[in-house]
């Protein structure tokens, strides 16, 4: 009596959220979820996790966009946009033209970024919009620069993430990406991965009361693509002069791409 044959179970639609295995159609309500939890506590705990780095290399992100000082129309979109660090950043280094719309899939997170906004009274130079990375609601080449900073990896398809961004910025325009990537540095990178495995999500249980949320986002940096790898995914999408420059021994990197 021969074996029964195999049941045909159809292409396996699973993707990673952190370490976890999920159906990718769950995956962005999970990490929903994640910034709906730390949305009220997310600078704080940025601060802390990086000891205030982040702060620097969110700094280095605007030099490297070096955006106009002087009265010339130039539109951002900071994707991800979460509660504001990036944009604020950017039209405070930038002329009286400048402007960007800020852009996450987070109402919680958007809620905190509107009342940042407010109160530094930029509401007419930043414009908060509740969109998809995968699929922005804004029209063909609308936008002279793109940056996304600690959020493209929390997107589902990045692929479609870096087509729509291709999409949306202008001939000439250009893309900007920090994140998390991995550390070079021997030694360094052995107390990074204590620092984020066992510090971070104790912090996060006494200062957000939420372990699970900041383990989630430790375990998505080492899911990320590695530097090498993510300018690949660049050049795929058809972005040119591709480049990366690691941050703080690659704790963090700047990748840089150009719709020419």
């Amino acid at each position: 009596m021969s074996d029964p044959a195999p049941q045909d179970t159809g292409p396996d639609t699973s993707t990673s959220f952190g370490y976890r295995r999920v159906d990718e159609t769950e995956r962005q309500g999970l990490v929903n979820g994640v910034f709906a939890s730390v949305a009220e506590r997310y600078d704080l705990m940025n601060d802390l996790m990086s000891g205030g780095l982040h702060r620097l290399w969110k700094r280095d992100l605007i030099a490297q966009l070096n955006p106009p000082r002087r009265d010339t129309p130039f539109r951002l979109l900071d994707v991800a946009g979460g509660t504001g660090d990036v944009s604020m950043r950017y039209v405070g280094a930038a002329g009286p033209g400048a402007t960007a719309v800020l852009c996450d899939i987070s109402p919680e997170m958007l809620a905190v970024a509107r009342r940042r906004v407010d109160d530094a009274g930029l509401a007419e130079r930043i414009a908060i919009v509740e969109g998809n990375a995968e699929a922005l609601p804004f029209p063909d080449a609308s936008f002279d620069a793109y940056t996304i900073a600690f959020g493209i990896r929390n997107v589902t398809h990045i692929d479609k993430a870096l087509a729509e961004a291709f999409r949306v910025l202008k001939i000439g325009g250009r893309f900007l990406c920090l994140e998390f990537s991995t550390v070079q540095v021997p030694v360094l990178d052995r107390l990074y991965d204590f620092h984020s495995f066992e510090v971070i999500p104790r912090l996060g249980n006494l200062v957000a009361g939420d372990a699970a949320s900041y383990r989630y986002l430790v375990e998505s940096i080492r899911k990320f693509p590695k530097q090498e790898q993510f300018a690949g995914m660049l050049r795929e999408a058809r972005f040119e002069r591709v480049s990366y420059r690691n941050l703080t021994g690659g704790v963090a990197a700047i990748h840089s791409g150009w719709k020419l």
